[in-house]
């Protein structure tokens, strides 16, 4: 994953390019959490461990985690 465009825009996403997520500021992410926890369910703990079970099945979802991980480490033997 890396920050995409380049005028230091706070996304994440894959090589691709296809936007992943967005780094907030906590401040910023205080204005909109409590829309955030309306509108998107909270899963019970056997909706969490079936989708970690899933997960190791998940083509897609392993790319990611590796591709993450590889540029994790690439981080972190920079610092």
């Amino acid at each position: 994953m890396h920050a995409i465009g380049s005028g230091g825009e706070p996304w994440l996403g894959r090589a691709a390019g296809n936007p992943l997520g967005v780094i907030l500021p906590l401040e910023e992410f205080a204005l909109v959490e409590e829309t955030l926890r309306q509108r998107l369910p909270v899963p019970d703990t056997a909706d969490k461990l079936a989708h970690m079970e899933q997960a190791a099945d998940d083509a897609l979802f392993m790319d990611d985690l590796r591709e993450a991980m590889s540029a994790f480490a690439g981080a972190d033997a920079h610092w």
